[in-house]
C-alpha cells in the first residue's frame, strides 16, 4: 500500500508499510539476480512466468498460536494461483517448481518470518524432480543467502498428484531429510494413494484434505475416517494438520478427535506478499489427547 506524499512527517504506520515495500522489492531484485544469467536452466525452460507468493497461517488451536506459513503462488499482482500453474507444462514443470520454492524463502525472509516462531511450508513436485541432489542446490543456497534455518522448512507433496516412480519419491526424501528439511503430505484423502502412501513414506506431517474436514460435525462418516487416521498417525509419530476449516463447529469436531493444528479461512485467508496475523478466540475443548 503507498502512501500519499506529504510536506508533513510520516506516521509511524505509514513509514512501517514504506519499509515492507522497501523489503520486498529488495527480495525481488535479489531473487531476479540469481535468475539473470543468460544460461539459466530455469529460465530458460519453457516461458518465463512472472509470480509471486501469497502465504497463509497454520495456527494451534490449544495453544494459541501460529505454527507455519504455507506459501502459495500467486500472480505478480495478487491474481489466482492459477495464473501460473495453468501454465505449467512438461518442459516447465522444473522451472516454476525451483523458482517458487526460491521465492517462498527468500520473501517470507524479508517479511520476517524468522523473527517469529512460525516455520515455513513450500509445495513442490515430486514428478519435477529429476535428480535429488541437484534439484535442492539452488534451494539450499537461496536458504543460506538469508540465513534461513533448513529445520524450519517443510516440503508438501501433494496426494492429489499421482506419483509415477514411488522408489524416486523415497530418495526424494531421503536426500532431502538428510539436510534437516521435513516432509509433508498434503491433500490426503483425496489423491490416488491414501494409505499406500502412507505405508510407503512416513512423512513427518500428514495435511487431511478439506472433503474431510469440511462439515465434519454432520458427517459421522468423515469422523470415523479421521478418527482412524488420527490413530495411526499417533503410531507412526506424524503430526496431523487439519485443512479447510471454515466453520467453528468443524473446529470443535477436529478438536474432540484430538487434533489442535488447522488452516483454513476461518483463521485467516491467504494474504499477498503479507504473513498475516491471527488472533485466537477462547481455547475450545479438547476430548482426546491431542496429537
Amino acid at each position: 500500500m503507498r502512501t500519499p506524499k506529504t510536506p508533513h512527517r510520516t506516521s509511524p504506520l505509514n513509514q512501517i508499510f514504506s519499509e515492507q515495500e522497501a523489503a520486498i522489492r529488495n527480495a525481488n531484485k535479489r531473487f531476479n539476480a540469481a535468475h539473470s544469467s543468460e544460461d539459466c536452466k530455469l529460465c530458460n525452460s519453457g516461458p518465463h512466468i512472472d509470480f509471486s507468493m501469497a502465504f497463509q497461517p497454520i495456527v494451534n488451536v490449544r495453544a494459541g498460536f501460529i505454527t507455519a506459513y504455507e506459501a502459495l503462488a500467486r500472480g505478480p499482482k495478487g491474481e489466482p494461483a492459477s495464473t501460473v500453474l495453468d501454465h505449467t507444462v512438461h518442459n516447465n514443470r522444473y522451472s516454476i517448481d525451483q523458482r517458487c520454492r526460491e521465492k517462498a524463502i527468500a520473501l517470507s525472509s524479508t517479511l520476517g518470518i524468522l523473527e517469529t516462531a512460525a516455520d515455513l511450508c513450500v509445495n513442490f513436485y515430486p514428478n519435477a524432480i529429476y535428480e535429488p541432489k541437484q534439484c535442492l542446490e539452488r534451494t539450499l543456497n537461496m536458504a543460506d543467502s538469508v540465513d534461513f534455518p533448513l529445520h524450519r522448512i517443510i516440503f508438501e507433496f501433494t496426494e492429489v498428484e499421482e506419483i509415477h516412480d514411488r522408489d524416486h519419491l523415497l530418495n526424494i526424501m531421503k536426500e532431502y531429510r538428510s539436510h534437516g528439511l521435513r516432509m509433508a503430505i498434503d491433500d490426503f484423502g483425496a489423491g490416488y494413494s491414501g494409505l499406500n502412501l502412507l505405508s510407503d513414506f512416513q512423512p513427518d506431517i500428514l495435511k487431511l484434505d478439506r472433503h474431510l474436514t469440511q462439515h465434519l460435525d454432520t458427517r459421522a462418516a468423515s469422523r470415523a475416517i479421521v478418527r482412524s487416521v488420527v490413530q495411526v498417525c499417533r503410531d507412526m509419530n506424524i503430526h496431523i494438520i487439519a485443512e479447510g476449516i471454515e466453520r467453528e463447529q468443524e473446529m470443535q469436531a477436529l478438536c474432540d478427535l484430538g487434533i489442535e493444528n488447522m488452516q483454513g479461512f476461518f483463521f485467516a485467508r491467504p494474504a499477498f506478499q503479507e504473513l498475516p496475523g491471527w488472533t485466537p478466540s477462547a481455547p475450545p475443548h479438547f476430548e482426546e489427547e491431542p496429537n
